[in-house]
């Protein structure tokens, strides 16, 4: 199911144009309209899921292996040096579009850091506090 007022949907529907890279009948795959980097790309499932909380598993599998089939296909038809691939949940994961996407962003040498962030110091006694709340 779509939502009208969400614009991976409305691309979804053809309302707004994209450039497609690949389309089945489940993603469709669009390059990024402010892209990080040359080929940098969107997989957008074709229903509408707000984030990784409610997308389904399977779909969420399915995603995954779209990503290494692209990511190999895009490695060796764009000449790229490396790979990323992120997706963002929520406002506080940087998510802008309420959307369930993966970003494809193919890496060559001499790029920006995408990722920059110093590491925290953390005590052992931190770590055990956190695992324990982790699992209960």
């Amino acid at each position: 199911m779509l939502k009208d007022d969400c614009i991976f949907c409305r691309i979804i529907k053809g309302e707004i144009p994209s450039y497609t890279i690949h389309e089945d009948d489940d993603f469709k795959v669009i390059l990024d309209a402010g892209p990080i980097s040359k080929g940098h790309a969107l997989i957008l499932p074709k229903d509408h899921y707000q984030d990784f909380y409610e997308i389904p598993e399977e779909v969420a599998a399915n995603a995954l292996k779209l990503a290494k089939k692209l990511m190999v296909k895009m490695t060796e038809n764009l000449k790229c040096d490396g790979f990323n691939i992120f997706q963002n949940n929520k406002e506080a994961g940087e998510q802008t579009v309420p959307h369930y996407h993966m970003h494809l962003v193919p890496r060559y040498n001499g790029d920006i850091k995408l990722f920059g962030y110093t590491p925290k110091e953390v005590t052992k006694e931190d770590q055990i506090k956190t695992m324990e709340e982790i699992i209960g």
